[in-house]
């Protein structure tokens, strides 16, 4: 056993499936604010740099996540301003990582800021495995989550 596996458990699954969870929550608040902005780029045939639109679609989805679980955190009795540092303090790397795999895995497989329905699935799965083990790491180190 080395060092990093005597200091840290990897294999606690009630934290796996916890941190699935919180992933998923994050996932979702992403995709909506990433594949929306992708999706009107699209949809009304606006000519505007790929990196641009696929910038503004990663800030897009952080925007919509940090929306998404503020309200989360609203429900379970924070008050506005806890809710927005713990949504925005704990979750911005994830958010970030997930965002950047999501934009990256589109413009390796389609050239970017293209949605199909081919896509989607491909991205969301990598969205979702790419913070995971980290969302796992802080909520057992921690005991900490958002949602």
């Amino acid at each position: 056993m080395s060092y990093l596996e005597q200091k840290f458990n990897w294999s606690c699954k009630l934290t796996w499936k916890r941190s699935a969870i919180n992933t998923s929550w994050c996932l979702l608040g992403c995709s909506i604010g990433d594949f929306g902005t992708i999706l009107f780029f699209q949809l009304y045939k606006i000519s505007f740099p790929i990196i641009a639109i696929m910038s503004l679609a990663i800030v897009n989805g952080i925007i919509t996540s940090i929306i998404l679980e503020t309200i989360i955190l609203l429900r379970q009795k924070f008050t506005f301003k806890q809710a927005i540092k713990t949504a925005t303090g704990m979750s911005l790397i994830s958010m970030l990582s997930m965002e950047i795999a999501m934009n990256f895995t589109d413009y390796i497989l389609t050239g970017g800021a293209i949605l199909n329905w081919w896509v989607i699935p491909i991205m969301l799965t990598v969205g979702f495995l790419t913070p995971w083990p980290y969302n796992y790491y802080r909520l057992k180190k921690f005991n900490i989550s958002c949602h």
